[in-house]
Protein backbone atom coordinates (compact mmCIF):
# COMPACT_ATOMS: atom_id res chain seq x y z
CA UNK A 1 0.00 0.00 0.00
CA UNK A 2 1.31 3.47 -0.90
CA UNK A 3 2.08 5.98 1.81
CA UNK A 4 0.56 9.45 1.92
CA UNK A 5 3.10 12.24 2.34
CA UNK A 6 2.44 15.99 2.43
CA UNK A 7 5.11 18.60 1.86
CA UNK A 8 3.99 22.14 2.75
CA UNK A 9 5.89 24.99 1.12
CA UNK A 10 5.44 28.09 3.22
CA UNK A 11 6.28 31.62 2.23
CA UNK A 12 7.96 33.53 5.06
CA UNK A 13 6.09 36.17 7.05
CA UNK A 14 6.16 39.93 6.61
CA UNK A 15 9.64 41.48 6.64
CA UNK A 16 10.78 44.67 8.39
CA UNK A 17 11.66 46.80 5.36
CA UNK A 18 10.94 50.49 5.99
CA UNK A 19 13.10 51.55 3.03
CA UNK A 20 10.96 49.52 0.64
CA UNK A 21 13.84 47.98 -1.26
CA UNK A 22 14.04 44.67 -3.05
CA UNK A 23 16.07 42.81 -0.43
CA UNK A 24 16.45 39.52 -2.28
CA UNK A 25 19.32 37.53 -0.78
CA UNK A 26 20.73 40.40 1.26
CA UNK A 27 21.47 39.45 4.89
CA UNK A 28 19.90 41.04 7.94
CA UNK A 29 16.27 41.28 6.85
CA UNK A 30 14.22 40.04 9.78
CA UNK A 31 10.52 39.55 10.31
CA UNK A 32 8.41 42.51 11.35
CA UNK A 33 6.15 42.26 14.40
CA UNK A 34 3.32 41.28 12.07
CA UNK A 35 5.58 38.72 10.42
CA UNK A 36 6.39 37.11 13.77
CA UNK A 37 2.69 36.98 14.60
CA UNK A 38 2.01 35.33 11.23
CA UNK A 39 4.65 32.68 11.91
CA UNK A 40 3.21 31.97 15.34
CA UNK A 41 -0.30 31.72 13.90
CA UNK A 42 0.75 29.18 11.28
CA UNK A 43 2.62 27.20 13.95
CA UNK A 44 -0.59 27.13 15.98
CA UNK A 45 -2.65 25.94 13.00
CA UNK A 46 -0.13 23.18 12.23
CA UNK A 47 0.35 22.12 15.85
CA UNK A 48 -1.75 18.95 15.52
CA UNK A 49 -0.39 17.92 12.12
CA UNK A 50 1.95 14.97 11.68
CA UNK A 51 5.00 17.13 10.95
CA UNK A 52 8.35 15.35 11.26
CA UNK A 53 10.58 17.75 9.31
CA UNK A 54 10.96 21.54 9.16
CA UNK A 55 13.38 22.96 6.60
CA UNK A 56 14.09 26.58 5.69
CA UNK A 57 15.97 28.80 3.31
CA UNK A 58 19.20 30.09 4.88
CA UNK A 59 17.89 33.67 4.88
CA UNK A 60 16.98 35.16 8.26
CA UNK A 61 13.32 35.81 7.50
CA UNK A 62 12.77 32.19 6.52
CA UNK A 63 14.63 30.82 9.52
CA UNK A 64 12.58 33.04 11.86
CA UNK A 65 9.35 31.91 10.20
CA UNK A 66 10.27 28.23 10.58
CA UNK A 67 11.36 28.45 14.21
CA UNK A 68 7.94 28.43 15.96
CA UNK A 69 6.70 25.58 13.75
CA UNK A 70 9.73 23.46 14.59
CA UNK A 71 9.41 24.31 18.29
CA UNK A 72 5.79 23.11 18.37
CA UNK A 73 6.91 19.69 17.15
CA UNK A 74 10.14 19.39 19.14
CA UNK A 75 12.21 19.65 15.97
CA UNK A 76 15.30 21.57 14.89
CA UNK A 77 15.07 23.74 11.80
CA UNK A 78 17.15 22.24 9.02
CA UNK A 79 18.57 24.47 6.28
CA UNK A 80 18.44 23.78 2.56
CA UNK A 81 20.15 26.27 0.23
CA UNK A 82 17.82 25.13 -2.56
CA UNK A 83 15.01 27.04 -0.84
CA UNK A 84 16.75 30.43 -1.06
CA UNK A 85 15.23 33.51 -2.70
CA UNK A 86 15.70 33.93 -6.45
CA UNK A 87 18.60 35.98 -7.76
CA UNK A 88 17.66 39.44 -9.04
CA UNK A 89 19.93 42.14 -10.50
CA UNK A 90 17.82 44.83 -8.80
CA UNK A 91 18.60 43.50 -5.31
CA UNK A 92 19.21 46.37 -2.88
CA UNK A 93 17.30 48.91 -4.98
CA UNK A 94 13.81 50.36 -5.00
CA UNK A 95 11.78 48.89 -7.85
CA UNK A 96 8.29 50.21 -7.13
CA UNK A 97 6.32 51.33 -10.21
CA UNK A 98 7.05 54.95 -11.07
CA UNK A 99 10.27 55.29 -9.14
CA UNK A 100 13.58 53.65 -8.41
CA UNK A 101 15.73 51.39 -10.54
CA UNK A 102 13.21 50.75 -13.33
CA UNK A 103 13.24 54.44 -14.33
CA UNK A 104 16.99 54.39 -14.96
CA UNK A 105 17.69 53.76 -18.69
CA UNK A 106 20.93 52.00 -17.73
CA UNK A 107 18.82 49.20 -16.26
CA UNK A 108 16.55 48.68 -19.25
CA UNK A 109 19.05 46.23 -20.75
CA UNK A 110 18.01 43.77 -18.04
CA UNK A 111 14.36 43.84 -19.10
CA UNK A 112 14.54 42.48 -22.65
CA UNK A 113 13.21 38.96 -21.98
CA UNK A 114 10.42 38.40 -19.43
CA UNK A 115 10.19 34.73 -20.42
CA UNK A 116 13.63 33.88 -19.01
CA UNK A 117 13.57 36.28 -17.03
CA UNK A 118 16.50 38.43 -18.15
CA UNK A 119 16.72 40.34 -14.84
CA UNK A 120 17.28 37.34 -12.62
CA UNK A 121 17.64 33.63 -12.07
CA UNK A 122 16.19 31.60 -14.97
CA UNK A 123 12.87 29.94 -14.16
CA UNK A 124 14.22 26.53 -15.19
CA UNK A 125 17.01 26.86 -12.61
CA UNK A 126 14.50 27.76 -9.90
CA UNK A 127 12.41 24.73 -10.82
CA UNK A 128 15.46 22.44 -10.69
CA UNK A 129 16.55 23.45 -7.20
CA UNK A 130 13.05 23.69 -5.74
CA UNK A 131 12.16 20.27 -7.12
CA UNK A 132 15.30 18.93 -5.47
CA UNK A 133 14.19 20.47 -2.16
CA UNK A 134 10.72 18.97 -2.57
CA UNK A 135 12.04 15.48 -3.30
CA UNK A 136 14.48 15.60 -0.38
CA UNK A 137 11.73 16.67 2.02
CA UNK A 138 9.32 14.04 0.69
CA UNK A 139 11.92 11.30 1.13
CA UNK A 140 12.75 12.35 4.69
CA UNK A 141 9.10 12.69 5.70
CA UNK A 142 7.67 9.65 3.90
CA UNK A 143 4.31 8.75 5.39
CA UNK A 144 4.18 12.01 7.36
CA UNK A 145 4.32 15.76 6.70
CA UNK A 146 7.13 18.27 6.17
CA UNK A 147 7.27 22.08 6.10
CA UNK A 148 9.71 23.91 3.81
CA UNK A 149 9.94 27.68 4.34
CA UNK A 150 10.96 29.57 1.23
CA UNK A 151 10.09 32.71 -0.75
CA UNK A 152 7.32 33.83 -3.05
CA UNK A 153 8.84 33.45 -6.52
CA UNK A 154 10.50 30.06 -5.85
CA UNK A 155 7.32 28.62 -4.34
CA UNK A 156 5.10 29.93 -7.13
CA UNK A 157 7.52 28.72 -9.81
CA UNK A 158 7.60 25.25 -8.25
CA UNK A 159 3.81 25.10 -8.10
CA UNK A 160 3.52 26.24 -11.72
CA UNK A 161 5.92 23.53 -12.84
CA UNK A 162 4.23 20.80 -10.80
CA UNK A 163 0.81 21.78 -12.18
CA UNK A 164 2.08 21.93 -15.75
CA UNK A 165 1.64 25.67 -16.28
CA UNK A 166 3.97 27.99 -18.12
CA UNK A 167 6.64 29.48 -15.91
CA UNK A 168 6.42 33.01 -17.27
CA UNK A 169 3.66 34.93 -15.46
CA UNK A 170 2.38 38.26 -14.18
CA UNK A 171 3.89 38.71 -10.68
CA UNK A 172 0.73 40.49 -9.54
CA UNK A 173 -1.26 37.28 -10.06
CA UNK A 174 0.84 34.92 -7.94
CA UNK A 175 -1.23 32.99 -5.41
CA UNK A 176 1.44 32.97 -2.72
CA UNK A 177 0.76 35.54 -0.03
CA UNK A 178 2.80 36.11 3.11
CA UNK A 179 2.88 33.08 5.45
CA UNK A 180 0.77 31.06 3.02
CA UNK A 181 1.01 27.30 2.53
CA UNK A 182 1.25 25.57 -0.82
CA UNK A 183 0.87 21.87 -0.01
CA UNK A 184 1.92 19.00 -2.27
CA UNK A 185 0.11 15.75 -1.46
CA UNK A 186 1.74 12.51 -2.57
CA UNK A 187 0.48 8.94 -2.73
CA UNK A 188 3.78 7.11 -2.69
CA UNK A 189 5.90 9.02 -5.20
CA UNK A 190 2.88 10.23 -7.21
CA UNK A 191 1.62 13.78 -6.79
CA UNK A 192 -2.15 13.58 -6.32
CA UNK A 193 -3.13 17.06 -5.17
CA UNK A 194 -1.87 20.62 -4.68
CA UNK A 195 -3.60 22.72 -2.03
CA UNK A 196 -3.24 26.40 -1.12
CA UNK A 197 -4.30 28.20 2.04
CA UNK A 198 -3.54 31.30 4.09
CA UNK A 199 -3.74 30.13 7.71
CA UNK A 200 -2.24 33.34 9.11
CA UNK A 201 -5.28 35.24 7.86
CA UNK A 202 -7.87 33.01 9.54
Amino acid sequence: MSERTIVHFMRHGEVHNPEGILYGRLPGYRLSERGRAQAERVAEVLADRDIVLVVASPLQRAQETAAPIAARHGLTVETDDNLIESLNVFEGQRVSPGDGALRDPRNWRFLYNPFKPSWGEPYRDIVARMTTALEKARAKATGHEAVCVSHQLPVWTLRSAMEGRRLWHDPRKRECNLASLTSFVFDGDRLVEVKYCEPAEL
